[in-house]
């Protein structure tokens, strides 16, 4: 083990573990956030543009923030999305593209932000809905509305279920409702999705309670630092193993060539 070759390995493997070493407190410092947000931040109503901005993602702290937004419907833009549960009970959102006025979106490009309007407990109810919403769009297509909600992340397309109508939505998707909606030329949309607090065309409230206040204590990232330090331990083990095979090897040969030069 003290040859020169067995010395050169330790220090490679002495080096191997140091860098695991350094992970493993790299990944433990980040286990703890040192800043988390406040409790009941998300309570706080806040302007939309302050949380996020159009095809970001929403980080997790601001998964169900309160946002107040502003701008006008698109009409023939009114799509029910199926096997939405509001108090356990399944039925229908009915959403909306919802173009953002200046004043909440900025200038520059037209951008607009996915809305579930409301819950209904049938299909007939969710497009009872979508008439009369669709009528009021049309009626004054540049009527500005003022909404407040939670700000959700994206759920991402889902397939409808089997001996469904195709078009049906199961999962509430932006960039799922961008590919029907109407008017989308040079438009930005929000990656994240409002549920309105107020329903409207004489939905029901969707059920939208508080996110549940989380621990500053990232259990994944201290699993992930143990398993560093283990990778590290492993590294010198090898070293170790392997040198002893090789000095163990080296012993039986030279007991093999003692008894060899003793055998008659």
């Amino acid at each position: 083990m003290l040859r020169p070759w067995w010395l050169a390995m330790l220090v490679f493997a002495l080096a191997v573990a140091g860098v695991f070493a350094w992970l493993g407190q790299w990944q433990l410092g980040n286990a703890i956030d040192s800043d988390p947000p406040p409790p009941g931040m998300t309570e706080e109503l806040r302007p939309l543009a302050e949380v996020a901005g159009p095809g970001e993602y929403l980080s997790e702290p601001l998964v169900g923030q309160r946002v107040e937004a502003a701008g006008r419907w698109i009409p023939g833009d009114f799509i029910p999305v199926a096997s939405r549960f509001n108090d356990r009970t399944e039925g229908y959102w009915v959403t909306g593209q919802l173009r953002l006025d200046e004043t909440t979106a900025g200038a520059g490009d037209p951008t607009s932000l996915a809305v579930a309007v409301g819950w209904a407990p049938t299909e007939a109810d969710a497009q009872a809905a979508i008439a009369t919403l669709e009528a009021d769009a049309e009626a004054d297509p540049g009527a500005v509305v003022q909404l407040t909600g939670r700000l959700i992340s994206d759920e991402g397309p889902g397939v409808p279920p089997r001996g469904a109508d195709p078009q049906t939505m199961t999962r509430m998707s932006p960039a799922a409702l961008l590919s029907r909606w109407h008017d989308v030329d040079g438009l930005e949309v929000y990656r994240a999705y409002l549920t309105s607090a107020e329903p409207l065309g004489g939905l029901e409230a969707i059920a939208s309670p508080a996110p549940v206040e989380g621990s500053n204590v990232n259990w994944l990232n201290i699993f992930y630092a143990a398993e560093w330090v283990v990778f590290a331990g492993f590294a010198f083990y090898m070293w170790y193993r392997l040198a002893r095979d090789a000095w163990e090897k080296e012993v039986e040969e030279l007991e093999d060539q003692q008894a060899a030069a003793s055998a008659p």
